[in-house]
């Protein structure tokens, strides 16, 4: 029996150094390390978008044009044809004014060009009296010459010299006549321009709106005395103030640092 012993203490021995060798192995940290060594995360798909940044500010609506009508002569009010609150199309006429010396004007004028017409009418006629004159004056001093080419010595000289004188002279009467028609002609264009310059500012005493929109304002009564946009004092006023509404203007400020 005492043979046995030693043998199964070696066996006993050995069995104890592999499981110690085993424990080891299992409890190192490389293994615990190498188990959680593969990392993991949430993914997701990529979209395209916008990326907006919201800034709230106060702004107001404002009519797209504002303006004062002003007339460009100066005269009483005849009547007015607009209120406050009233809608106008473009050339519409707001208001009428009386101005008397324009209409005196515009019938001097007038009276102007229907004499410069009758001027060249008469121009003309003694136009057409001279040149008759002249061809029968100079048909005979030719006749005169071609006679006394013919047959010379039967015409008196001084008959001769009468014929060419009376030639030269209705030649010198048709240019004459000439001149007074160019000059009548010239004064006929002066005479309607200056017509038609008093018809415009006769046209300006109808105020008509250069757009359309609302009167916000009215400035003047049947009666009044207005004077005309073209004065020099800064204090005058205008008849109506009109403002375009179909188109809106929006004003907003913002600050410098939301510019961007």
């Amino acid at each position: 029996m005492n043979k046995h012993m030693p043998r199964t203490a070696s066996a006993v021995l050995t069995l104890c150094a592999a499981v110690a060798i085993i424990a080891c192995r299992a409890g190192s940290p490389s293994s615990a390390s190498n188990a959680t060594a593969i990392p993991t995360a949430k993914v997701i798909a990529a979209q395209r978008g916008n990326i907006s940044e919201v800034l709230t500010l106060a702004g107001q609506f404002q009519p797209f044009q504002v303006v004062d009508v002003h007339p460009k002569v100066s005269g009483y009010m005849s009547h007015i044809n607009v209120d406050i609150g009233d809608m106008v199309r473009q050339g519409q006429t707001l208001a009428v004014l009386e101005v008397p010396e324009l209409t005196a004007q515009l019938q001097g004028s007038a009276y102007d060009v229907e004499q410069s017409r009758e001027e060249t009418a008469r121009a003309q006629h003694e136009i057409d009296r001279t040149e008759a004159l002249y061809m029968a004056l100079h048909a005979a001093s030719e006749r005169l010459k071609q006679a006394d080419v013919a047959h010379p010595g039967l015409i008196a000289q001084q008959e001769l010299d009468d014929a060419q004188a009376k030639d030269l002279a209705a030649q010198a009467q048709v240019e004459s006549a000439r001149a007074a028609l160019a000059a009548a002609q010239q004064h006929g264009n002066v005479a309607r321009s200056n017509n038609q310059g008093v018809q415009a500012m006769e046209d300006y005493t109808h105020v008509t709106a250069p757009l359309s929109g609302v009167v916000v304002w009215r400035y003047a009564d049947t009666g009044a005395l207005i004077q005309g946009g073209t004065s020099s004092n800064s204090q005058t006023l205008p008849i109506v103030r009109l403002a375009q509404i179909d188109i809106l203007r929006f004003r907003i400020a913002v600050s410098e640092d939301d510019v961007r």
